[in-house]
């Protein structure tokens, strides 16, 4: 047989790895560093101050995120827990190599921390970012380039959808188990499949999601104020409802009336389920109204505002135009999860932790449920907060009437028991996770409002919580090194709703206890 040529042999098909969470994390991998570059583009174009971290990390990303994805191939996914493992380590990975950009270019080492404090800085800034959340530890706003700082926001933008449904949008031959994973990293109860491919079903959530957010930039570049930067940097933060901003004051450096009353609509955009507004633009109506989590979510922001507005006027003394848009602005941005701030300083009107105890009391409640679902909010989400108390009021019904059949209704939809079930242990996992990070966190050295307001503001996504960590105030201030990484760490649970990355982690410690089992005695 004659011997082949070396070209030969180069294009010959090598044998590759069957591995989704591989072939799935080097997609993403992929994908991120296309932002990293394009980034380092406008850097370059501006500042060029961090033009050489972002373009070391994007190729280096690119070409890792390549490689990884061409030497595997998708394996058949055959339990829920393989699911979630693709997702919850596809997130981690992410989360690490997203810091890199920070690190390289020292953005944590202004303030004279040392290279271990540098990289839980990043790690933080990153998880923050990906997990749609407007927590920072940066306090220097100026010494970061006008690049890295959209690379900041292009975070938001990645994981507002996910980058997992991206890597399923260009897999379609991940059809075994492909809409199980769409469900792992769309936020709600259930996905519910637009089309029937699940990589069609992934390529709509993205054409809705980047129509918004280039609606978003239009609107608010036509708004007095806004630069074109800022109208971008912006939109991907509201399309993402992840709440961070280039300047220190949040939506407060603009201090406009017209700003914040955009910024108010879409961020309810953002925190209403994008398959409402996929009916809305193939069917030519609004079906939003017919639908009875989003009538109770407008409604919840309602009565927020209402409650809000007449504490801050009544307790605080404030004018009522400034307490309506306080109060109005504020309910919104902790009600969709989005985070944004519209104090203009510390001490000001829009630093809600000058409020009294009632109104931040409805802002933490407000903390805890989030939007909707299949929006890109965090936090429990108003339907399962509506199946929640349906079951209780089912409880004293059936107190009453013991042999009464009574089934769970959203409307006229009839909730199976299945599902009743899944969301009374997610809110069992929430508190839990509540109360154990409120320990940690105490443990820690922090004291217990702004230990609970983080926690809370982690899990949900928010970004800003109570007394420390408000606002107008930084969590590096708040906290201190693995403080952080416990609220990084809290953070992505929080944006995958926790069963992902517990189930991610639920054979290692099966594993690490058989281990366990055979060397005792």
């Amino acid at each position: 047989m004659a011997r082949r040529s070396a070209f030969e042999l180069l294009r010959t098909p090598r044998p590759r790895l069957p591995s989704t969470a591989l072939h799935v994390i080097g997609i993403a991998l992929a994908a991120v560093s296309c932002g990293m570059l394009l980034c380092a583009l406008l850097e370059l174009a501006s500042t060029n101050m961090d033009t050489l971290a972002l373009v070391v990390s994007g190729v280096l990303l690119c070409i890792v995120g390549i490689a990884v994805s061409r030497c595997t191939q998708p394996s058949e996914i055959r339990s829920p827990g393989q699911i979630f493992g693709v997702v919850g380590w596809t997130w981690v990975t992410i989360t690490l190599a997203g810091a890199l950009p920070y690190v390289i270019a020292g953005t944590f080492s202004s303030t004279g921390a040392g290279l271990v404090e540098q990289v839980v800085n990043s790690i933080f800034e990153s998880a923050s970012g990906f997990s749609c959340s407007g927590s920072t530890v940066l306090s220097d706003f100026d010494t970061p380039g006008r690049g890295l700082m959209m690379y900041r926001q292009a975070t938001h933008w990645y994981g507002g959808m996910g980058v997992v449904v991206l890597a399923v949008a260009v897999l379609p031959f991940l059809g075994v188990g492909g809409l199980e994973l769409v469900s792992a990293e769309t936020p709600g109860v259930s996905s519910d499949r637009l089309r029937p491919r699940v990589s069609e079903t992934a390529r709509r959530l993205w054409v809705i999601y980047a129509c918004f957010t280039a609606a978003a930039v239009v609107v608010l570049f036509a708004v007095p104020g806004p630069s074109l930067y800022d109208a971008v940097a912006h939109a991907l933060s509201v399309a993402a409802t992840g709440g961070f901003s280039p300047y220190a004051d949040s939506i407060g450096h603009f201090d406009s009336v017209a700003v914040e009353i955009v910024l108010i609509g879409l961020m309810i955009f953002g925190g209403t389920s994008f398959s409402l507004h996929w009916r809305a633009v193939t069917r030519r109506s609004l079906p939003h109204f017919r639908n009875s989590e989003f009538r109770y979510f407008l409604a919840l922001l309602g009565f927020a505002t209402w409650f809000m507005v007449a504490v801050l006027w009544f307790d605080n003394g404030f004018g009522l135009a400034e307490s309506l848009r306080a109060g109005l602005f504020n309910a919104v941005s902790l009600g969709t999860s989005t985070g944004f701030s519209n104090a203009t300083g510390a001490g000001s009107i829009g630093d809600y932790v000058t409020w009294a105890a009632g109104a931040q009391m409805m802002l933490l409640f407000l903390m805890i449920v989030g939007g909707c679902t299949g929006s890109t909010s965090g936090g429990m989400k108003v339907m399962r907060m509506q199946i929640l108390g349906v079951v209780m009021l089912r409880s004293v019904r059936q107190s009453q009437t013991p042999r009464a059949v009574i089934p769970v209704r959203l409307g006229r939809q009839v909730i199976s028991e299945s599902i009743v079930a899944r969301v009374a242990g997610f809110f069992l996992m929430h508190f839990l996770l509540v109360v154990s990070g409120l320990l940690v966190l105490t443990a820690l050295g922090g004291d217990f409002e702004t230990s609970l307001g983080s926690v809370v503001s982690a899990l949900g996504n928010m970004g800003p919580a109570l007394d420390q960590a408000g606002p107008t105030s930084n969590y590096a201030h708040a906290f201190g090194q693995p403080a952080r990484l416990v609220l990084a760490m809290l953070m992505i649970i929080g944006r995958l709703e926790i069963m992902p990355i517990l189930l991610a982690i639920v054979p290692y410690i099966y594993r690490a206890s058989a281990i366990t089992r055979s060397l005792s005695p």
